[in-house]
């Protein structure tokens, strides 16, 4: 009795933590309509702040709190809300949640950068460590402090959201923008306050918790599950709800630790899969969304329809482009280019699900886990044979997870497969062997499996360069796959449910069949990929497949171009990429933690991604055919001078990388010349693409008020 009342007291101060970080993402939520991902994030950096001034600097305790809670986190949130959220209040939902996850990346990897994970922080509680007894269980001021805070905190952002001018402009302008105007409301102000709010409660919440969690960047991050899961309880909306959800994780966590036993390797790290499961659990509860669609402002999105034509000529460029760098570069440069295209495919999958169907997924990581265990298992000598075993297992999974994420969309889904992908992560994967039934079922084994690449018949299984050649093979088939996809009418149909559900579900389409045969297709593309991907690592362990490893190939997909292959290369040639350019210059080693958050924060103002803007860059060649064939003959010469030695690999990348950049200009100057009544190029990316004419003129006159015009 007295250790169910001694876990008892303990959970109900860790659930003030929990409430503390809740309470600002809901009340962001319910004043801005944005679930911010990045709240655990903030929290993080708060805590690291906090330690740097009070603990590192050696300032008084008061005022390194005024300091992170008064002035750094505000500023922070308000920051945020006006360099980044204030463009996205008409933004589509999907990019909203893709911007969010993407400043979680990005803070997250500000936090790695500014306070190495490598380095001791240790921390200091509240109030030196006194502590003082209640029902015979000593509790410490710190604890208690937390307990305190979260009742003045809840109490304050209720009388201020239900008993203020300010409380009332902050929840109608979510209702109606534009009708709060009228009514003298500030938006703009009002977010700026909520998010100044928010920041600094999670902050609050990161400073409370970082001593039993030694200040570790991840696990501060992810104390934005538990606050998830006690936001969903109170439906993102009920501040009360919200802390009851945040005492049942609080009590759950700490009865846990009281009495799941450590020594039980099966059971040792359940603990910490709690917040996920119970996220799940709460989901999966919560009352069916209602069918939307989308509002009546056109969309700059573009799917592109690739001509079957240009398809192939494309799944043959990228064989080419590999054969010519397999027969360039060096073994060791080869196998770190094959990552690249380990990583496009895991990327690749994501096309049919999050391009075409709209549906956002942060476990595509996850499937490919599975994928590299199962390889490990089952094609131990790389066997062809063991991926169709791969896609199977995988699209099996896929559907699974898709069965309780098919009345789910937008915010919550994306929160349902977090919670899949986290439970995987620091449960499932981590488990030793066991049996079920006849089936022997093993992940990890000892935290680390061994995956052969793959052997196919006629090839060198011991050679980089060629085993480079089949991943590019590998990925132009499935390449072309996508764009089958693009042409059927399972294609048409997801684009349908991506733009319409509830036109949709009006004519009659089964969109339960389309994301459960989406899902499927993904995770089976995601395991394939997986498991060519370890193939390349040679060895790899869980953590490689972890919940943070899926949003940084989720956000370069959607950056590079989520509608197609080009999108799911980009994400190849960042994540794969950069750890080349790493090993060559170490000291850009932060730049592979800030640079895949920091692109993401820009995608509200371009949905079609970044290899669009390349695209149309480049398509001014075909204007100067001369030019075009000059760029050809620059990249076949560079080519063959480093097959025959004359260049190495690198000099190759080197000219390559300078025709690519001289020859577009040359041919808009070329273009511009032989056409001088063209509109520049620069106002052709504007709409306007050919001269004004005479009424035009006219207009211009009038609406500039000039007396004159000559044409």
């Amino acid at each position: 009795m007295d250790q169910f009342l001694s876990l008892t007291v303990l959970g109900v101060c860790t659930a003030s933590i929990f409430a503390l970080a809740a309470s600002g993402l809901v009340l962001t939520y319910t004043t801005t309509g944005i679930f911010n991902f990045s709240h655990g994030a903030i929290g993080m950096l708060g805590a690291f702040a906090y330690w740097q001034i009070h603990d590192d600097w050696g300032w008084p305790t008061p005022i390194a709190l005024v300091l992170v809670l008064g002035v750094l986190a505000p500023l922070l949130g308000m920051g945020i809300e006006r360099g980044i959220m204030r463009f996205l209040t008409d933004a589509p939902e999907t990019v909203r949640i893709v911007v969010t996850i993407s400043l979680l990346v990005a803070l997250l990897g500000v936090g790695f950068w500014l306070w190495p994970a490598e380095e001791a922080h240790p921390t200091s509680l509240l109030f030196g460590g006194e502590s003082f007894t209640l029902f015979k269980v000593g509790i410490t001021y710190h604890r208690a402090s937390g307990v305190v805070l979260g009742i003045l905190v809840a109490l304050g952002l209720r009388v201020l959201l239900y008993r203020t001018r300010v409380g009332l402009d902050m929840r109608a302008a979510v209702d109606s923008r534009s009708l709060a105007m009228l009514n003298g409301a500030r938006p703009d102000r009002s977010a700026s306050l909520a998010w100044a709010i928010g920041c600094s409660t999670a902050a609050l919440a990161g400073i409370l918790i970082a001593p039993a969690l030694s200040l570790n960047h991840i696990s501060l991050t992810l104390l934005i599950v538990s606050a998830y899961a006690a936001a969903m309880i109170g439906r993102l909306r009920s501040l009360p709800m919200t802390f009851v959800g945040a005492l049942i994780l609080g009590l759950a966590d700490s009865y846990a630790i009281g009495y799941i036993p450590t020594t039980n390797a099966y059971f040792s790290a359940f603990r910490f899969a709690i917040p996920a499961l119970l996220l799940f659990v709460v989901l999966l509860v919560l009352p069916n969304p209602q069918l939307r669609s989308r509002s009546i402002r056109a969309s700059k999105e573009e799917i592109p329809r690739t001509p079957w034509k240009n398809a192939f000529a494309t799944a043959a460029a990228i064989v080419m482009a590999a054969v010519v760098m397999a027969n360039v570069l060096g073994d060791a440069d080869s196998l770190r280019v094959s990552k690249i295209f380990g990583i496009a495919l895991i990327a690749l999958s994501l096309v049919p699900l999050t391009g075409f169907g709209g549906q956002i997924s942060l476990c595509q990581m996850s499937f490919a886990g599975i994928g590299a265990i199962v390889m490990a298992h089952h094609g131990q000598a790389g066997q062809p044979v063991a991926l169709v075993f791969v896609a199977l297992i995988c699209c099996v999974v896929g559907g699974l997870v898709a069965l309780p994420a098919l009345r789910l969309s937008g915010i919550y889904l994306a929160l349902c497969t977090a919670a899949f992908a986290l439970f995987l992560d620091v449960w499932v994967f981590r488990l030793p062997a066991f049996d079920l039934g006849p089936w022997n079922i093993k992940f990890f084994d000892v935290g680390i499996i061994a995956v052969k690449p793959l052997d196919v018949p006629g090839v060198n299984d011991s050679s980089n360069a060629a085993h480079l050649v089949v991943l590019s093979v590998v990925f132009a088939l499935f390449y072309l796959l996508v764009v089958g996809v693009r042409h059927s009418r399972f294609g048409e149909r997801l684009l349908a449910m991506k733009d319409s559900p509830a036109a949709c579900a009006t004519l009659g389409l089964d969109v339960t069949r389309l994301k459960l045969a989406v899902f499927g297709l993904s995770a089976a593309m995601a395991g394939v990929g997986g498991a060519l991907f370890a193939g390349t690592q040679g060895s790899v362990s869980p953590d490689r497949f972890s919940l943070f490893e899926s949003l940084p190939l989720l956000l370069l997909a959607v950056v590079g171009g989520i509608g197609t292959a080009a999108g799911a290369l980009f994400a190849g040639l960042i994540l794969g990429g950069l750890p080349i350019i790493i090993g060559i210059w170490p000291a850009l080693a932060s730049l592979n933690r800030l640079l895949p958050g920091t692109m993401g924060v820009a995608l509200g103002r371009n949905p079609n991604g970044a290899v669009h803007d390349l695209s149309a860059r480049y398509r001014v060649l075909l204007g100067a055919p001369s030019l075009l064939a000059g760029l050809v003959v620059a990249l076949m010469a560079a080519s063959a001078l480093a097959m025959a030695g004359v260049i190495s690999g690198w000099g190759l990348t080197f000219a390559g990388v300078l025709a690519l950049g001289v020859f577009p200009p040359a041919a808009e100057f070329v273009v511009a010349r032989r056409n001088p009544g063209t509109a520049p190029p620069a106002l052709e990316w504007a709409g306007i693409d050919g001269p004004f004419t005479g009424e035009e003129l006219e207009r211009v006159n009038e609406g500039l008020h000039l007396e004159e015009v000559s044409v």
